[in-house]
C-alpha cells in the first residue's frame, strides 16, 4: 500500500498516514430504501421475463410466432434488477478493495478505481470544512467541504464518488486522521 502511494509522490513530500477503508460487505442507511425497491423491482422484473418466455414457447408449440421484441425487452430490466439487488454491493465492495488513502505533508491522496487506477490529489490548504463521523466501533468517515451537489451526501452507487467532494470513508479512527491533516494543515501555514 505505501508503495503504490510512494510513487505518487512530490519530491520531498512525506507520508503521514495511509489506509484502506473498511473491506467486504457494508451496509448503509440508504439500504433500508433500496433494498425493498430493488427486491420489488428485481421481483417484478424477473416475473415479467419468465411470464414472457414462458408464454414465447407455448406459442412456438402451437405454431404461433411471438416478436423477439417481447422477450428482449424486459431483459435490460431484468439486469437493472439484479445488479441493485446483488451486483451493487459486490462492485462497491470491489471499489473498496482497490482504494487506499493516504495524507502526506501537503495533500491528501484517493487511489481508486474498478478496472484501472485514478488518483485524486487534493492540496491541503485548499481543504476546508472538514466534517468527522465516527461509529460507537471507531470506524468513520471523513469528509472535505461541501459541493453542494446531491452527491455530497454519500453515493451508494460505485463509480460515482469521483463527482463527489473528496471522502475518506470506512476508516478507523476517524478522529485521529483529522488530527493529522490539522497538523499538516497548520505547519503549511
Amino acid at each position: 500500500m505505501e508503495s503504490r502511494l510512494a510513487a505518487e509522490l512530490e519530491p520531498g513530500e512525506r507520508l503521514l498516514w495511509s489506509s484502506r477503508p473498511k473491506q467486504g460487505l457494508v451496509l448503509r442507511g440508504v439500504d433500508a430504501l433500496l433494498i425493498p425497491f430493488s427486491l420489488l423491482w428485481g421481483g417484478f422484473a424477473i416475473f415479467w421475463e419468465t411470464m414472457v418466455v414462458r408464454e414465447s414457447w407455448r406459442s412456438q408449440a402451437a405454431h404461433h410466432n411471438v416478436p423477439i421484441f417481447f422477450v428482449l425487452w424486459g431483459v435490460p430490466f431484468v439486469l437493472i434488477g439484479l445488479y441493485i439487488m446483488f451486483g451493487r454491493f459486490i462492485t462497491d465492495a470491489r471499489m473498496r478493495a482497490r482504494t487506499i488513502y493516504g495524507i502526506t505533508d501537503r495533500r491528501v491522496l484517493i487511489l481508486s478505481g474498478l478496472f484501472g487506477t485514478t488518483v485524486r490529489g487534493f492540496n491541503l490548504r485548499s481543504l476546508t470544512d472538514i466534517s468527522v463521523s465516527e461509529r460507537r466501533d471507531g470506524i468513520g468517515t471523513l469528509k472535505f467541504g461541501d459541493d453542494g451537489s446531491p452527491w455530497s451526501r454519500g453515493n451508494p452507487w460505485p463509480g460515482m464518488r469521483s463527482y463527489a467532494r473528496p471522502i475518506l470513508e470506512l476508516i478507523e479512527q476517524p478522529r485521529r486522521v483529522h488530527e493529522i491533516i490539522r497538523g499538516a494543515q497548520q505547519k503549511l501555514g
